[in-house]
């Protein structure tokens, strides 16, 4: 008799070494890959382009080796290199939400791996401390562009909630911070 496995059960392949993915996340880590996601799949409405949301693979070797690594949003637009459950070509956009047993190879491996791939633009957002750092790829390096700590008292100097956000290949999309922690409490 063969036992069902866990359906959500996720993992990444980075230098060989399988990393698992479990147990889930938090709730906010969810809610904000949603806003986000949202956000760009309207933009990219009327566009070739898709955009994912914790379900699409990302293989930054396909000539090499099997490595992948599965982003939390991604934006994709060769769609001849989409194959079942993977991308392999250069995606134009990648977000990783930290959680606490990720974040550092999110903050180092991965975004070695989305450098040298060559991936345009990467956010890491940080939802305790409903944060987004925005790197832009310059010569073949990130670049920190921007860095934001969401200030949401209207009556603190430094108010920032309403800071438009767009995403550097495609800036018909903009978002206000606060939209990217809506509903995170």
């Amino acid at each position: 008799m063969i036992l069902a496995t866990n359906e959500h059960w996720r993992d990444e392949k980075i230098d060989g070494i399988i990393y698992d993915m479990s147990p889930a996340p938090g709730y906010r880590h969810g809610i904000i890959n949603s806003n986000i996601h949202t956000i760009i799949k309207q933009g990219l409405r009327d566009s070739i382009c898709l955009v994912s949301m914790e379900n699409l693979d990302f293989k930054f070797h396909p000539e090499e080796n099997d490595d992948y690594i599965c982003p939390d949003v991604m934006i994709v637009c060769d769609r001849n290199k989409l194959k079942g459950g993977t991308y392999s070509g250069i995606p134009k956009f990648i977000v990783e939400t930290l959680s606490p047993s990720t974040a550092k190879r999110d903050k180092t491996e991965k975004k070695d791996i989305y450098e040298t791939a060559g991936v345009e633009e990467y956010w890491i957002v940080t939802p305790q401390g409903k944060s987004v750092e925005i790197y832009y790829l310059k010569d073949g390096k990130y670049t920190m562009e921007q860095n934001y700590i969401l200030i949401e008292d209207p009556d603190d100097a430094h108010y920032n909630a309403e800071t438009i956000i767009s995403l550097k290949a495609f800036p018909h999309i903009k978002m206000e911070l606060k939209d990217i922690f809506e509903k995170v409490d």
